[in-house]
């Protein structure tokens, strides 16, 4: 309504006089609060400014002791003032010391004051102070009053943002953070290292302008965005190459149904009618928008809002004609991209050349960023808390992907270090490309398979650069994971015939989905379970839900179009559940068949074997399939009962003890007595000691990550698999803890390269 917007515009226009003013930074300051005060017939105007130590450090006031200034401190989360900036949330309230977080500091002469009305200072969704007036009478404070205090408040964060206010308080001057060392530990969400330089992903967008000249004018601003975002949005959907089309166009899906919602679009045009510019109108909604996604503990809403986050920077930059993200411009070599968060196809826009890794404030190990990064090899970390606040574009970086260390303007020791260390896996990796085309057969002739395990289009070119020999697994949830909702059928054949043209004639096996535990879909609402690994998940979701079974094997089988498919199951815990498995399985080629649909061929089914009741039905179980594949890494979390994602719990079960080598050549002997093939296809596969014991148990086929192949290539050939069986089969009988002391001696003495 015009008339409520009345009083946020003369302020907005009263500041405006203020701060173009030519005076020092606390005079402009001073007479900001008592403008403020003016305008808003308030007794008290106090601004507090967000300090290092999260510290609220009060900086000027109208109406409180003058002597308070620069001396007044609250820690976040104390006080009132403390609980706005915790929360960054506002307070109205009628009586201050009724509240239960009311805080009395002596030295303000605040005792007096009742009314209290206080709203965070914002940037970028970040607390950087707090605003806040009083009065002596006990009232709320009225929606125009709370209003004009919001927008006054997005002001105030430019000023606080300008540097300014450095020369207020000798201690800002030397802002000590943006030049010494720091330590950030975070989580490896993709192993490696990268040393480089900071690159932020959002180059900030600058807003000169905040305060509107012509309301009606910035309204048909902002109209004019709307409309060349939605147009903008609608071509990247129909313009999607393949594998854009594949995989993340229900992103954009969601980003075009963003930027029709009529609630957002409503906010925008109210922050306008308060008086701001249409690019400030943006800002002040989406710092709303980031202070509730900070905050809010359901993951599916964060990912929402980070769609929303995403699409108001698209129509920032179009407003203000500012460059996209930093994958738009021309990186510099060895650069480090630097994100509160960052979708998965924003991650493919950059320049693998110059990449050498990403770092997240946010991010976790199953977020789709993570999920593609480790599939482009490009080392990660996630929940680096704090670090976009202590880097400029072009801060020198080491990020660990291993241990998910940040060092950020490291040391020159430090830096010598970690090159040294990148020196020699380099050299190494150009040591395993060059046996690429070189077959795994080990010293006394027996061929090892060595295949890749992947989940993504991206994936692919390792099939051929590592010089594997097919695809042993084959994740397909990965495409779920990415999608915003279930992927359509026509969605999944194209998506799985892309992985069968550019395997190129090499095999591919495709598992279904396997879902549940710590891989969620955002748009399939699960059960809350106490042991969600030995939950709901995988095969017996699947089971009773066998529409989304049906659809996925259809999807497959169209997709292969005739041509050789092998498919297996996964968390299979008893026969039976196969069995069903396999009658899903003949009502598709029913179903195909009718309509005159060609049938792989041949269709070969197989299972994986990673629950340990299979291991004594494997008599039974083998007869009816085509192949097998051992899960090591739920088979050995089950075997002892140990969580593979506990901190406490690493490294104190060994995959390389009596137990698992004992309970994986159970497998292998069984299979060999039925003839049929078994491949193993767990982590395990792809460290070069462990895969020596799961070829001295027998297994001649073993599935890894594609960085792997080259090391495991390279011991195959320097190892005489008869001598390692003879010597591990007596240790097999042991009550030894584990056999590694033991197998590192044999490799040692018998020139085995690890």
């Amino acid at each position: 309504m015009a008339g409520s917007a009345l009083g946020p515009r003369v302020l907005l226009k009263r500041l405006r006089e203020v701060m173009a003013e030519p005076v020092a930074a606390q005079k402009r300051l001073d007479k900001i609060v008592k403008v403020i005060a003016a305008n808003m017939v308030a007794e008290v105007c106090s601004i507090y400014v967000m300090r290092p130590g999260d510290v609220l450090e009060l900086y000027a006031t109208e109406g409180l002791k003058g002597e308070a200034v620069h001396k007044s401190k609250l820690k976040t989360g104390e006080g009132l003032v403390g609980t706005i900036a915790e929360e960054a949330i506002g307070l109205n309230l009628a009586e201050a010391q009724d509240h239960p977080a009311f805080k009395y500091l002596p030295e303000t002469g605040e005792e007096i004051y009742h009314a209290f009305l206080g709203v965070p200072i914002m940037r970028a969704g970040t607390v950087i102070g707090v605003l806040v007036v009083q009065n002596r009478t006990r009232r709320h404070y009225t929606e125009e009053e709370e209003e004009a205090l919001q927008t006054t408040a997005m002001v105030l964060a430019e000023v606080i943002a300008s540097g300014e206010l450095r020369e207020v308080a000798s201690e800002v001057a030397a802002d000590v953070a943006h030049v010494r060392s720091h330590v950030i530990r975070g989580d490896s969400l993709a192993e490696g290292v990268a040393l480089g330089y900071a690159v932020l992903h959002e180059p900030r967008v600058v807003i000169l302008n905040l305060i509107a000249e012509n309301v009606p004018a910035e309204r048909k601003r902002l109209e004019d965005a709307i409309h060349q975002l939605r147009t903008h949005v609608d071509e990247l959907l129909d313009g999607s190459d393949a594998q854009r089309a594949t995989e993340y166009s229900d992103v954009l899906e969601t980003i075009r149904m963003f930027a029709h919602d009529k609630g957002w679009v409503n906010r925008l045009r109210e922050a306008i009618d308060t008086g701001l510019t249409a690019e400030a109108a943006v800002e002040r909604v989406q710092n709303d928008n980031r202070a509730r996604m900070m905050r809010t503990p359901d993951p599916y809403l964060r990912d929402r809002m980070h769609d929303l986050d995403d699409l108001s920077n698209r129509l920032l930059r179009i407003l203000t004609g500012a460059m996209a993200t930093a994958s738009r411009s021309d990186l510099p070599q060895n650069a480090i991209v630097v994100a509160r968060n960052m979708g998965p196809a924003e991650l493919l826009d950059y320049d693998r050349t110059k990449l050498r890794g990403v770092i997240l404030e946010e991010g976790g190990k199953t977020s789709h960023v993570a999920i593609v990064a480790r599939a482009l090899g490009i080392p990660a970390v996630g929940q680096a808390e704090g670090l976009i606040d202590l880097v400029d574009t072009g801060s020198p970086l080491i990020a660990d992907g291993g241990t998910g260390e940040v060092f950020v303007r490291p040391t020159a020791d430090l830096q010598k270090a970690y090159a040294e260390k990148v020196r020699f896996y380099a050299k190494k990796q150009a040591q395993y490309a060059a046996l690429r085309d070189v077959p795994a057969i080990s010293k006394d002739g027996v061929k090892i398979e060595l295949n890749i395990n992947a989940g993504l289009i991206v994936d692919l070119p390792h099939l051929h650069d590592s010089g594997a020999e097919g695809i042993g697994l084959y994740r397909t949830e990965l495409q779920f994971m990415l999608a915003q909702r279930f992927p359509r059928l026509t969605s999944q054949i194209r998506h799985y015939a892309t992985i069968i043209e550019q395997a190129r004639g090499k095999p591919v096996t495709f598992r279904t989905l396997d879902i549940g535990a710590d891989k969620i879909l955002p748009y399939l609402r699960q059960p809350k379970e106490e042991n969600p690994a030995l939950g709901w998940r995988s095969i017996r979701m699947s089971l009773d839900r066998p529409a989304l079974l049906r659809l996925q094997l259809r999807a497959l089988m169209l997709a292969a179009d005739g041509a050789p498919l092998k498919v297996m199951f996964p968390m299979i815990a008893d026969v039976d559940e196969y069995k069903r498995a396999i009658e899903v399985v003949e009502i598709e080629k029913v179903y195909l068949l009718k309509r005159g649909h060609r049938l792989p061929q041949p269709l070969k089914l197989g299972v994986m074997i990673e629950i340990p009741s299979l291991i004594w039905q494997l008599d039974h179980l083998l007869p009816q399939v085509d192949f097998a594949s051992i899960g090591s890494n739920d088979l050995v979390q089950f075997l002892f009962a140990s969580d593979r994602g506990n901190p406490k719990l690493a490294g104190r079960y060994d995959p390389l003890s009596p137990a698992a080598l004992g309970a994986m050549r159970q497998i292998v002997e069984k299979a060999e007595q039925h003839g049929k093939p078994v491949t193993l296809c767990g982590e395990l596969g792809g460290r070069p000691l462990e895969a020596m014991g799961l070829i001295g148990i027998g297994l001649t086929s073993i599935s890894m990550v594609p960085s792997a192949v080259g090391a495991v290539k390279a011991m195959v050939r320097t190892l005489d698999r008869g001598r390692l069986w003879s010597f591990m089969e007596p240790l097999l009988r042991s009550p030894l803890h584990s056999i590694r002391p033991e197998l590192l001696e044999f490799a040692q003495r018998n020139g085995v390269v690890l």
